[in-house]
């Protein structure tokens, strides 16, 4: 028997999952795109709250300077060849390509970019999982919703969308 026709199935015939509260559907599918929009608008104006401390020299939360702290991370825990030019441009991705993929303006190639950053943040602050321990429950969560990113790409509300050209 088909799930078309079994109207006790939780299955619809096309695959989705049948809604509990039909009527929903509609709400769902016109709040979807403006919920990804403001999904990835957070997480861009989060990571941009880390660059622009690093470029302008200012204190972030408890670290005094930002960039030496990253310079630090990157010398001592990963080992890094390079480790100022490459805070700079940790910085620089921050803050630009945070600002880039809040906006929806080249998701897929600053998202991967982010992602990865904050895997070798997982690195190097593990095994510690609790973040008030300096653990990587904060860089963990922004890590898998980066990766969502760059798969989703822009999303209805993006520039990428407006200019109609994604990578």
């Amino acid at each position: 028997m088909s799930s078309e026709s079994d109207p006790d199935s939780a299955v619809a015939a096309n695959g989705d999952v049948r809604l509990l509260i039909p009527a929903l559907t509609p709400f769902y599918e016109r709040a979807r795109p403006l919920a990804y929009a403001a999904l990835r608008a957070a997480f861009g104006l989060t990571i941009v709250t880390h660059g622009v401390p690093k470029l302008l020299g200012m204190s972030h939360g408890s670290m005094a300077d930002p960039m030496a702290g990253s310079i630090n991370l990157m010398t001592n825990v990963l080992n890094l060849p390079f480790a100022p030019q490459l805070a700079m441009f940790v910085a620089l991705l921050e803050t630009f390509g945070g600002l880039a993929v809040a906006a929806g303006l080249g998701t897929r190639l600053f998202a991967p970019m982010l992602a990865v950053q904050m895997i070798f943040i997982s690195v190097a602050l593990g095994p510690t999982y609790p973040w008030i321990d300096r653990g990587i429950e904060y860089p963990l969560i922004l890590g898998f919703i980066a990766l969502l990113i760059s798969l989703h790409g822009g999303g209805a509300w993006s520039v990428d969308r407006r200019i109609g050209r994604e990578l």
